[in-house]
């Protein structure tokens, strides 16, 4: 049986491939795509998600999420991903278009309410409307296999000193979700560096299919790593921390996230050595076989047709 799946994302352009690798995946059901702010605004985010589910003709509810963090400033990343978030391709004009009626929270509300069997929340972006969706239908968290997150850092940050971008992006959010008791699983940046898509890993994707060609052109224009020595495949492995486990190392243990400091704010207390003394509340990849998630990789894409 296919898993139920609902994707909170700001593509961007490793948000792209994870999309790709999630939506062309015979093992899972993408329910609901709901872009929000991150990377870029959500005019783009939400432009961009309409561009690819239609490019890869894929018939998936979107619906818009939050514009802004629940009390802070938003951040941005233009200038890794580009000024609209996906720079370096021409997309056709988009079909599929985002359901304007409702909110991401209330469509989140409606897929896993009405769902038969557990839907496992994806979130690839700033946790904003997870966040949410925790805080408004607690009568649904029951119904939730598990949350999944590309986000956080074990060390030094790549947003401030010690905070990653996903979970700068909204540390009070980031908290919530940490706090709801529900079964995380968190792939941190540094992973990310560690399943790098190399040079010619790029040019085995270019000749794949026009999904592999697009993200050729994407690639080159993306500023995660370089095009040269590597580029990081971040949100990705959210996508295979649920397809191919096996490949990854992982670690129950407490994530506390700081809210309150002036120069730490977002920062992910990964407690590997259990300082605080803290029941677990995630499992966290400490390592993944860079060589096995460049064999899914290419394989994966391969798939998208």
């Amino acid at each position: 049986m296919k898993k139920n799946v609902i994707i909170s994302t700001d593509p961007g352009i490793d948000d792209a491939v994870a999309l790709a690798l999630a939506t062309f995946s015979r093992e899972l059901n993408v329910q609901l795509v709901c872009p929000l702010f991150g990377n870029v605004n959500v005019n783009n985010t939400v432009a961009n998600t309409e561009k690819l589910l239609t490019f890869f003709e894929k018939d998936i509810r979107i619906v818009a999420g939050s514009q802004q963090p629940l009390i802070r400033e938003s951040i941005e990343a233009s200038n890794i991903h580009g000024k609209t978030g996906m720079e370096g391709f021409d997309f056709p004009k988009a079909s599929q278009l985002a359901d304007t009626s409702l909110t991401a929270v209330e469509a989140m509300h409606q897929v896993v309410s009405q769902n038969k069997t557990n839907t496992t929340l994806v979130g690839i972006g700033p946790l904003t409307d997870i966040a949410l969706f925790i805080h408004l239908y607690p009568q649904d968290l029951s119904k939730i296999e598990e949350v999944v997150v590309m986000g956080g850092t074990l060390d030094r940050g790549n947003f401030g000193v010690l905070s990653e971008f996903n979970f700068a992006s909204d540390p009070e959010a980031t908290k919530m979700v940490f706090d709801s008791g529900l079964k995380i699983r968190v792939a941190p940046m540094q992973v990310g560096r560690q399943a790098k898509v190399m040079p010619e890993t790029s040019e085995k994707v270019k000749r794949l299919n026009k999904i592999g060609d697009m993200f050729y052109q994407l690639f080159s224009k993306y500023r995660g790593g370089s095009f040269a020595n590597g580029l990081n495949m971040y949100d990705a492995l959210a996508i295979a921390l649920i397809l191919k486990p096996e490949i990854f190392e992982e670690v129950s243990t407490r994530v506390e996230i700081e809210t309150a400091g002036n120069l730490t704010a977002g920062a992910s207390l990964i407690d590997l050595k259990n300082y605080l003394k803290l029941p677990d509340n995630a499992k966290v990849a400490v390592s993944v076989d860079s060589i096995q998630f460049e064999e899914w990789f290419v394989a994966a894409l391969g798939k998208a047709d």
